[in-house]
């Protein structure tokens, strides 16, 4: 298997997602540098990491959107490949257009880190097949700008084609209707600000996030 996970200046979590990817694959990702005009041929999975890109100038994920790197990104994508948006990831892919909705400022205007609990909306999808619909996960989170918005149209069209596929037991950060997960149309894309690339070694607190990169992963 293939995998990917793009490099931005002020990603941090670009070493954790390669972790989990190993943990659960035995083979470490591509790291790709944002750099880079284009990504390696044949991937099976790429992975957007958390951080602070460009140091969140302009607004979270505004310029990583328009990097080298990403119109790669968004062929890619386009084409079908599976892809995971974590955090800063999350706010990437909603720049792009490739998720609905945006990622505003904290409601409580503060930067939140904790362990949260979490929903599983729908074991239907590639990204939460090892789960169990109705699922209570606990995956830590680390966000300034993780309050999820869409116009009232756009939640009621994602709601009802089932893309919300995680959301919050306690909101952490204002998102409308608690939203902490969404994938797009064709179901090959998950974004998402909780960490579960945080969450797959025991010595960590935790190990709720292994079964979402199992099953994008194939193996369940």
């Amino acid at each position: 298997m293939k995998t990917a996970v793009i490099v931005y200046p002020g990603s941090n979590c670009d070493r954790d997602a390669a972790t989990a990817i190993e943990r659960v694959t035995g083979t470490a990702p591509a790291m790709i540098w944002h750099g880079e005009s284009a990504l390696p041929d044949d991937l099976d999975f790429i992975m957007v990491p958390g951080g602070f890109s460009y140091g969140d100038y302009l607004r979270s994920g505004a310029i990583a959107g328009r990097s080298p790197i990403t119109a790669d990104l968004v062929k890619r994508a386009e084409a079908g490949t599976p892809i995971l948006g974590v955090c800063n990831g999350f706010q990437i892919l909603t720049e792009t257009g490739l998720l609905p909705g945006t990622l505003m400022r904290n409601s409580g205007l503060r930067f939140v880190c904790d362990r949260v609990k979490l929903k599983v909306e729908s074991a239907d999808t590639a990204f939460t097949s090892a789960y169990q619909s109705g699922q209570e996960l606990v995956i830590p989170v680390a966000h300034h700008d993780g309050n999820f918005f869409a116009d009232d149209e756009t939640l009621d069209r994602i709601e009802g084609e089932g893309q919300v596929v995680f959301r919050y037991g306690v909101n952490p950060n204002g998102s409308a209707r608690d939203i902490a997960g969404v994938t797009n149309a064709a179901g090959n894309i998950l974004g998402m600000m909780p960490h579960p690339e945080r969450a797959v070694d025991p010595a960590h607190g935790g190990t709720d996030g292994v079964k979402l990169f199992e099953s994008i992963l194939g193996k369940v």
